[in-house]
């Protein structure tokens, strides 16, 4: 695809310099033939080289979150059901609504979703039970560089209701967890019974997740 993008945008630009090289050669009047052959060649390759980098570039602009985000409001309002094993969020009962995830630092790729509970126990233990009892939607994106800048993103493309949730049953926490001393990004999107005042927490220390939850 980047290949073919890049050949199609490579002949549009050969294209235009051979029209730049006929002015040159207009130009350039007496010059001789030989000079006006480099002139045209020059010409070309700076204009091609231009256009493959515009789309390489355009290419990395492509961040994890995009195209991704999740519309909440289209989530199940559902409070935390009842039995064990529960989660708590800053001591209430929660649902675990959706989940985010992503690769970090060294570690490229994620295992497979039937694989992901290593991932959870991670963040803290006992979630991956509680994860397969509540059944959130799980969504994977790509590779992020910072805790903050990850949940950045997943605020601005999982917009809570109210002040970033404040005021509403739902509440999110993002950011980082080790696993096996590697670097990886998570987000829940999490829903209690009645309005509480938790909503967003960053995650900028693998520690904190134990600080905000708790599996019971």
């Amino acid at each position: 695809m980047l290949f073919a993008q890049v050949g199609d945008k490579a002949k549009e630009a050969t294209d235009a310099a051979k029209d730049l090289a006929e002015k040159a050669k207009e130009a350039a009047g007496s010059l001789g033939g030989d000079l006006i052959k480099w002139v045209i060649i020059v010409v070309v390759v700076v204009v091609v080289l231009y256009v493959v980098m515009k789309v390489l570039k355009g290419k990395k602009k492509v961040t994890g979150g995009a195209g991704q985000g999740i519309d909440v409001m289209k989530l199940p309002a559902e409070g935390p059901p009842a039995g064990s094993p529960t989660l708590e969020f800053l001591n209430v009962p929660v649902r675990v609504s959706a989940v985010i995830v992503a690769p970090s630092g060294r570690v490229r790729d994620l295992p497979p979703v039937n694989q992901m509970g290593d991932i959870y126990d991670s963040i803290t233990p006992g979630l991956a039970g509680v994860i397969a009892r509540h059944k959130p939607l799980v969504r994977r994106w790509q590779q992020q560089v910072s805790a903050k800048g990850f949940a950045h993103t997943v605020f601005q493309t999982c917009r809570l209701p109210g002040e970033g949730g404040k005021g509403s049953p739902w509440c999110c926490a993002a950011g980082i967890l080790k696993i096996e001393g590697q670097p990886v990004m998570a987000a829940l999107i999490m829903r209690t019974d009645a309005a509480s005042s938790h909503g967003q927490q960053v995650i900028d220390e693998p520690e904190k997740w134990l600080a905000c939850l708790r599996v019971k």
